[in-house]
């Protein structure tokens, strides 16, 4: 999904067009983009209030197969209404897209400062507490964040915390009888380890395994678990084997160290937390709500759709995408062959061939647009981090053409897919093994089926 993070809009004549939307909202430039969203910042004529409106096409959804998630989503958000939680202030719709009007975060994303450097521990604490007291409320509600991460904790104008990004939350109805969850779903470095196993997990256990990651880059400017490869960090997580620097406090340390415990039976619960003489220092829980009714409207309804014209055109282009979302589970599953995690989970068709690069999505795509070039292969086409490219010398089916997209799994891995688009699959294949891998070693991590010597990295799609 896309995130509203980026800095406030200059709000002069000379800026992107406007238009009015329901009569209620001056749209202005885009702020960010996603698989299936673009958002915008926007104005209240009312009030004078900023917003970001989230935009989503309803055809795209149908496609993907995603409505229920859009509304979990919608239904998570209007659950949980607390200071240190990006709020959803309406949802509205026409017969062809989707308007969220959500609360407008100008500050950026803590991992921004993360990415720095580490903190001081009185500011790491003070981000650790609204963090904590935003979960507690969510918690409190039935609801499971799944994806918590320093990219996922905006910072409001006071440089207050606002965890976002409630895409991959569950409501209570979605456990199983015995309270548990099934699907694994996140970001690898901030994963528990019981969400890999078959046998269930408990959602807020595995939520304040990912909130004792965030305390410890916070405080250490890095991550607790590394390794030269995912399955390496895997296994290290797996045992709950890490190192502190020496300048975090002992009070510190302990805390962290009842939060990344393997065990999510002796793990630290939230009153275990406040309780905490660490945590304690300066903390003051702040006043929360929530509304239980649902939003008011069916997507679908036509009763609650305006007519298109009334919508206008939002007439901008996009400043900066937000990084893509990989599944981590598939990159465990196609890059070890003796880790297979695939029947665990939900996924889309694996990649015809895959690498890990330690370098950022841009930096890749830029290399990538290099190669091609001294490859003899023309860009047909580019968005966002994915690229087209095909061949100048006709083959036995034609020109080879394939299909490389970019997603970048955390700061320091991202991965990079290549597909066959068009031409013969042998030619293909000689063509990764003899001039792909070749021109892009420099850049290139771990090959899939490196590991289990296998050479063969571009199958047939």
């Amino acid at each position: 999904m896309a995130r509203v993070n980026e800095q406030a809009p200059n709000q002069s004549q000379n800026d992107s067009p406007r238009s009015i939307l329901f009569n209620k909202y001056e749209m202005g430039r885009q702020l960010g983009q996603g698989n299936f969203a673009k958002v915008y910042y926007a104005r209240n004529l009312v009030t004078n209030e900023s917003v970001a409106i989230k935009v989503i096409k309803k055809e795209k959804l149908k496609k993907e197969r995603l409505v229920r998630q859009i509304k979990q989503e919608v239904s998570v958000m209007r659950l949980v209404r607390h200071p240190h939680i990006v709020e959803l202030k309406e949802v509205m719709a026409t017969k062809g897209k989707i308007f969220l009007v959500m609360e407008y975060v100008k500050g950026g994303e803590l991992f921004s400062k993360v990415a720095k450097g580490k903190l001081k521990e009185d500011v790491a604490r003070k981000y650790f507490q609204q963090l904590i007291s935003a979960i507690d409320f969510c918690h409190s509600r039935g609801v499971t964040h799944r994806d918590l991460k320093p990219e996922n904790l905006l910072l409001d104008e006071n440089e207050d915390l606002k965890v976002s990004d409630f895409g991959l939350s569950t409501l209570p109805e979605q456990r199983r009888a015995d309270g548990m969850l099934l699907t694994p779903c996140g970001t690898p470095a901030y994963v528990a380890p019981e969400v890999l196993k078959k046998k269930g997990y408990d959602g807020s256990k595995a939520d304040l395994w990912s909130c004792g990651v965030i305390l410890y880059a916070l405080l250490s400017g890095y991550l607790p678990f590394q390794g030269e490869n995912i399955m390496k960090i895997y296994k290290k997580a797996f045992k709950a084997e890490y190192e502190f620097p020496d300048w975090i406090s002992p009070e510190a340390k302990n805390l962290i160290s009842n939060l990344l415990l393997a065990d999510p039976e002796k793990r630290y619960s939230i009153p275990d937390i406040m309780k905490d003489p660490w945590f304690q220092i300066g903390f003051m829980r702040p006043i929360a709500f929530s509304i239980n009714k649902e939003p008011g409207f069916d997507f679908d309804e036509e009763e609650n759709e305006v007519k298109e014209k009334e919508e206008g055109e939002v007439l901008v282009r996009s400043e900066k995408p937000s990084r893509p979302f990989y599944n981590a589970f598939e990159i465990i599953s196609s890059l070890s062959n003796g880790f297979d995690l695939r029947s665990l989970f939900e996924t889309r068709k694996r990649s015809p061939s895959t690498f890990l690069s330690k370098l950022s999505a841009p930096v890749v795509v830029g290399k990538l647009e290099s190669v091609a070039k001294k490859l003899n292969f023309k860009i047909t086409g580019r968005k966002d981090f994915k690229l087209r490219m095909q061949g100048e010398t006709e083959g036995r089916k034609g020109k080879l053409a394939m299909t490389v997209e970019v997603f970048e799994m955390a700061p320091e891995v991202a991965v990079v897919e290549f597909s066959k688009s068009a031409g013969d699959t042998l030619e293909y294949i000689k063509f990764c093994e003899d001039e792909v891998r070749p021109a892009l070693k420099d850049i290139v991590w771990s090959w899939q089926g490196d590991s289990t010597n296998n050479h063969n990295n571009c199958n047939q799609n």
